[in-house]
């Protein structure tokens, strides 16, 4: 694990990115394969907009106070600043009463309930994760369809018995309990595993002896965003000291190293590094896969960090720093001898890989052994004493397998334009996995013989479906500057272009995170019913390097604006879709934009959602973990950043009698990333201002959090939800006829 992972959820498909089998929890439910012949829609058919659409909602009254900051000369009134308090009484009877609006109009959806039971028919099959070999045995996540975690299952040999080794259904009764991560141990003898509830960013950690299954006494609290770096008969790990009160909305600080030694309270962990002067860093431990070495990984963002290392082996070793600076990224893949094999953008925007010596870190004595190309390289593993290098071109996964000097061995060919993850394994490895996905081509895994560098299908689902009823396009439009930007187009072969389709457009732009092609149970309710999905690659993203993230990042942020609005106009000039059958969407870093896209262009989309967004551009910094953020957005603290944020902050910008898309906001009250008062502010702004008849809703979840890990139960629901309000505010009725 390279650092912290800060970075705000750009959904499925950045959870997907995970590089390492050990590193992904779980099969989230839009990463799947889908069993059910979905009907063979030729078009969609339409029905009067229902009668409450045409009616304005009563929404709950929602209290004002006198709130009022000054920003360099600038008074910004926050007469919601009380739903900043998710502790308060007052507070959770505004939520209470907010849900009994939205699901009271959700309830009258005539085919909701259509929705819900078709989507659970498409997500109940088997799905599968790629293998991966610790010592004797192979481990591998599987779900057999409706469960809400995906359980851990391990087998002696590729052929071997498979037997539950972990199944984190059983940590909570209602599914709210997650697998957050988990570290074998070098003899594999131990596994360290962190528990996550609710959704919460705030982690518990536990010990399993791997022979018997059976949890030892560990018990290790307040960890956020960290691995288990294991070093002998113990672990790294990154901790805060336990918050005092509002665990939950409290600004995360003063991050710590620690080292725990097996069957020892945690009260006795050791203090590895702190930085007593910074409250505002954090920090990650890494051990190479021989242990000599330890890494640690400083971060002021999420993007770009310090690193430094020590000698294990040498009892008078100590840290030393080999990156002081916050300008590029590093990541120690691992070390070849007494040097360190590192991927890095140093001086190499879309990435190079390097061989430097500890002792003389200086850059002019680094050895390039990969170096920087065309396409982006977004991750690096070695296994089997091969370097697996995965590439972005145009978005979609290419992968080259190199010996350990550089020398290229293979690449890889795959049956579409998609996405790959996996490789994980250690250096005397024979074998590793993979998986393959695209938007119509359901996750596969594959096994790699490292040695005769041959590919082989391992596992593929039974599909009842046609993927060749279906086609997948990659169109360039352009920005308003003119940059050319890339966008996916999935829809039914022989679709009428006569602009009445429904369209739903999702995008995320920011933080150096890809989208790239997946299959999805979820939308493939969607396409079945006629409908065009549509992802394209805002700058901001990491699809064409640091130089596509930076031209997305403050104070260039509105480029990102831009490309999404533009990337909607191309499809209405095109003939796909009209405003009146367009849907907009975004979570996270996605929220914003589509909160900023709604309110800068409130005419671009009938419908719009906003999911978990960061939409107080001014206060973001102030909770948990928002400080990381800025870096990318900027600070309301600094004058010319105030003045940029000041903007095209959602929160700000709504003006009163303004008709807006219909907006179901959605939340969670266990959501530590983005606090859910963004959310809270956002939308009582809205329907206190908005005009027109169009429906402005919040919906919260409650027992969830910012994505990870949300039980498949809930999943099924909030799309359920999603896909109708979507549908009734667009005027159609998918199942009109049938």
């Amino acid at each position: 694990m390279k650092k912290a992972t800060l970075f705000l959820l750009a959904g499925a498909t950045a959870l997907n990115a995970c590089k390492s089998a050990e590193t992904k929890m779980k099969i989230e439910g839009s990463d799947v394969k889908v069993k059910g012949n979905p009907a063979m829609v030729t078009e969609v058919k339409t029905k009067e907009i229902p009668e409450p659409l045409k009616q304005r909602l009563d929404y709950p009254e929602t209290k004002k106070g006198d709130q009022t900051d000054e920003y360099f000369g600038t008074n910004v009134t926050d007469p919601y600043r009380w739903l900043e308090d998710q502790y308060s009484q007052e507070t959770a009877q505004w939520v209470e009463a907010q849900n009994k609006v939205t699901f009271g109009y959700l309830a009258q959806i005539p085919f909701r309930d259509r929705i819900k039971e078709r989507l659970t028919q498409l997500w109940n099959y088997e799905k599968l994760s790629a293998p991966f070999k610790k010592g004797n045995n192979f481990y591998f996540f599987k779900n057999d369809g409706l469960q809400n975690q995906a359980v851990l299952y391990k087998k002696t040999g590729l052929n071997g018995q498979e037997e539950v080794f972990l199944d984190p259904n059983k940590l909570s009764a209602d599914g709210t309990t997650s697998l957050s991560g988990f570290k074998f141990s070098k003899n594999n003898k131990y596994m360290a595993y962190g528990t996550s509830g609710g959704g919460s960013d705030w982690n518990t950690w536990y010990v399993m002896d791997v022979a018997t299954k059976k949890p030892l006494a560990d018990k290790l609290e307040w960890i956020k965003f960290s691995s288990a770096a294991w070093q002998g008969d113990g672990f790294y790990y990154s901790r805060y000291d336990a918050p005092k009160d509002k665990a939950l909305s409290n600004k995360n600080e003063f991050h710590k190293i620690y080292f725990h030694k097996i069957g020892t309270p945690q009260s006795t962990d050791k203090l590895i590094y702190e930085n007593k002067e910074k409250p505002l860093l954090n920090f990650s431990a890494q051990t190479t896969e021989d242990e000599r070495f330890l890494l640690i990984y400083g971060s002021e963002g999420t993007s770009g960090g310090t690193l430094a290392y020590k000698d294990l082996k040498d009892p008078k070793g100590k840290i030393n720093w080999l990156v002081t600076t916050y300008e590029s990224e590093y990541n120690v893949i691992d070390n070849v001898g007494d040097k360190l094999l590192v991927h890095t953008n140093k001086n190499a925007p879309n990435y190079k890989v390097v061989l430097l010596d500890p002792k003389k870190p200086a850059e002019s004595n680094w050895k390039t052994v990969i170096p920087e190309s065309q396409n982006v390289m977004t991750g690096v593993t070695m296994v089997g004493g091969k370097i697996m290098a995965t590439f972005l071109k145009d978005a979609a996964s290419q992968v080259i397998v190199y010996d350990v000097n550089g020398k290229k061995q293979n690449e890889l060919e795959f049956p579409a334009i998609g996405t790959v993850a996996g490789f994980a394994g250690d250096k005397d490895d024979k074998e590793t996995f993979y998986t393959f996905t695209s938007f119509t081509y359901p996750t596969t895994v594959y096994r790699y013989d490292i040695a005769n560098n041959k590919s082989e299908l391992y596992w593929q689902p039974k599909l009842d479906i046609n993927p060749e009823a279906y086609e997948t396009k990659q169109v360039f439009y352009t920005s308003k500057d003119g940059t050319k930007v890339p966008m996916f187009i999935v829809h039914k072969k022989g679709l009428k272009m006569d602009g009445q389709n429904p369209t739903y457009l999702y995008a995320y732009g920011g933080f150096n995170i890809s989208l790239t092609p997946s299959f999805s149970a979820v939308n493939l309710l969607w396409l079945e019913n006629g409908g065009v999905y549509a992802m394209p690659n805002l700058r901001g993203g990491g699809e064409y390097g640091e130089k596509w993230h930076k031209g997305g990042m403050t104070p260039n942020k509105q480029n990102v604006f831009d490309d999404f609005i533009a990337a909607g106009e191309y499809l209405k000039k095109e003939g796909y879709t009209s405003t009146e059958k367009l849907a907009i969407s975004g979570r996270s870093n996605g929220g914003l934009l589509v909160g900023a896209t709604m309110i800068q262009k409130p005419d671009l989309a009938k419908v719009a959602f906003p999911g978990v967004g960061v939409l107080d551009m001014l206060r973001f910094h102030k909770f948990t973990i928002g400080w990381a953020w800025v870096p990318e957005y900027g600070s309301s603290d600094d004058k010319a950043q105030f003045e940029n944020l000041y903007k095209f902050s959602p929160l700000h910008n709504i003006k009163a009698g303004v008709a807006y898309p219909a907006t179901m906001v959605t939340t969670a009250d266990h959501d530590d990333r983005v606090v859910p008062s963004h959310s809270f502010k956002f939308i009582s702004e809205l329907q206190a201002k908005g005009g027109g008849t169009n429906p402005y809703l919040i919906r919260v979840d409650v027992k969830a959090g910012h994505g990870a890990g949300k039980p498949t139960s809930l999943q099924i629901q909030e799309w359920a939800d999603i896909w109708s309000f979507a549908y009734y505010n667009m005027g159609v009725d998918p199942y009109a006829g049938k």
